[in-house]
């Protein structure tokens, strides 16, 4: 009797270790799609939105970060193809949840990309508008793009002068509040460390138009 309950123990003490292995397995499945297949699983268009601003409308963008706010005004005059288009996709949360990705001291902090690796975006391209803004110092935000005239949805916002990057990138803003927010942002090089941790998260941006 003493030997047939310590089998009946035994296997019980085996059912419960596979069954806590299952919901082990389980939740390690939930984290990873989470982490990979959601964050790939972002809004896309078949091509760029219609005009919906007015440029004789002043806009503020505010990026509502883990870090802080950071206040942006952008320049619908000088870049209306571009400020359009950052507008429609705040207002359609394309930013909410997406991290700065690449963040280089003393050169810029760069966003926008869902994917979070440096390759993603809305599905669509627009052109490269040129206007006398220029790099001249921290807190100018600009598009990030493979090449001229495909610029989609990520972003950048200087942390220096940078005159090299003149005639390269569409500027549409500039940082009015909370630059030492965005110099806080944490450091990440994905050309030197592909896995390391995800970046800095912008929770939600906010579009006021006057």
């Amino acid at each position: 009797m003493k030997s047939s309950r310590r089998r009946s123990s035994a296997r019980q003490q085996n059912v419960a270790v596979y069954v806590m292995a299952g919901v082990l397995l389980l939740i390690a499945a939930f984290l990873v799609y989470n982490a990979f297949f959601r964050k790939t699983n972002a809004l896309q268009w078949p091509a760029a939105p219609a005009m919906q601003i007015d440029v004789s409308k002043s806009y503020t963008a505010t990026l509502h970060t883990v870090k802080g706010d950071i206040v942006i005004e952008l320049l619908p005059q000088a870049a209306p193809v571009t400020v359009n288009n950052f507008v429609f996709l705040a207002r359609q949360h394309y930013y909410d949840g997406v991290t700065f990705h690449r963040v280089l001291p003393g050169f810029v902090a760069q966003g926008g990309d869902p994917t979070g690796t440096g390759s993603g975006g809305p599905g669509y391209f627009i052109p490269n508008e040129d206007s006398d803004f220029t790099f001249d110092g921290p807190g100018v935000v600009a598009m990030a793009n493979s090449g001229r005239d495909r610029n989609g949805s990520q972003f950048f916002i200087t942390y220096a002068a940078l005159p090299d990057l003149n005639g390269g990138y569409t500027i549409f803003g500039r940082v009015t509040s909370g630059m030492d927010v965005a110099q806080s942002i944490t450091p990440r090089d994905p050309s030197k460390t592909p896995n390391a941790p995800p970046g800095d998260k912008i929770n939600s941006v906010t579009i006021d138009e006057n």
